[in-house]
């Protein structure tokens, strides 16, 4: 399949350059700032998903204090800049306070003034090529992001994606997402998948990929405060080499960050 090319931006004053091998990866589903530490957050806090709070944006500079030691994340669940958000761009504001050269907001669901939900990129390295991509669903509002690194057969192809809850909207999802990659020899695939990962790798249209989690066993992210479900994952090529994996102790939303640390094959280069 052929997709045109999207643009991403670029934070002013960003310089280009080579990058080694090593590479630092993030995903995070932010849950638009909200900071839930309980079930009765869901409640209590839940008017943060329609109002604007005067504690978010202190909230987001303490994820930015997180994001900051990453050279690629993906972000779920944030806000395009709508009355919750005080019409802010979140992936933007982000990128600014992490110091992000280039980031870019997939807007999946666009409420207007109400609500602008989305997936984000954060990259302290320049795209060869963007690719926004709409997933199938029941209830539209899904959707992947396909970031290029390099070119040729040892390009670096990263995927962001936030799947759906159901099962059945899921697989034709990942059946979806396993075309995308098909012709991509190293592969990143991060994000909510909402499902644990043995199904993705076992049962789901992705047993075919060839990919592997990067974790060595299980990472359980969800709920922040009582960690029982491996729901989010980074899902890497055989080629990619795992240095470190976690589920990071930071209870900023719902969802713990997963922490990749990979090295790339020779050849495979990145730019700065």
């Amino acid at each position: 399949m052929t997709f045109p090319a999207i643009q991403y931006d670029k934070v002013q004053g960003a310089v280009d350059g080579v990058a080694g091998n090593r590479l630092r990866l993030l995903s995070f589903n932010i849950q638009v700032g909200i900071h839930t530490q309980s079930y009765r957050h869901y409640l209590t806090r839940g008017w943060q998903h329609v109002l604007p709070s005067a504690s978010r944006f202190a909230h987001l500079d303490r994820i930015a204090s997180v994001v900051s030691r990453f050279d690629v994340v993906a972000l779920q669940e944030t806000d395009g800049g709508s009355i919750r958000s005080g019409f802010v761009n979140q992936v933007k504001y982000l990128a600014e306070r992490a110091e992000f050269p280039y980031w870019y907001l997939q807007r999946n669901r666009d409420m207007g003034v109400l609500a602008q939900n989305g997936n984000g990129l954060l990259t302290r390295f320049k795209p060869v090529q963007m690719e926004d991509h709409k997933l199938p669903c029941k209830i539209p509002g899904r959707g992947a992001v396909l970031c290029q690194f390099g070119k040729g057969e040892d390009a670096l192809c990263l995927v962001i994606v936030h799947l759906s809850l159901g099962r059945r909207d899921r697989r034709r999802q990942l059946s979806y997402i396993a075309e995308i990659i098909a012709d991509f020899r190293h592969v990143v695939l991060m994000g909510d998948m909402n499902v644990h990962h043995t199904h993705l790798l076992d049962e789901s249209p992705l047993r075919h990929s060839n990919l592997l989690s990067a974790a060595d066993g299980e990472l359980r992210t969800y709920p922040s405060w009582r960690p029982r479900r491996s729901l989010d994952h980074i899902l890497i090529s055989p080629e990619l080499t795992v240095n470190h994996a976690e589920a990071l102790d930071c209870r900023l939303s719902d969802h713990l960050p997963v922490a990749v640390d990979i090295s790339l094959p020779e050849g495979t280069s990145l730019i700065l």
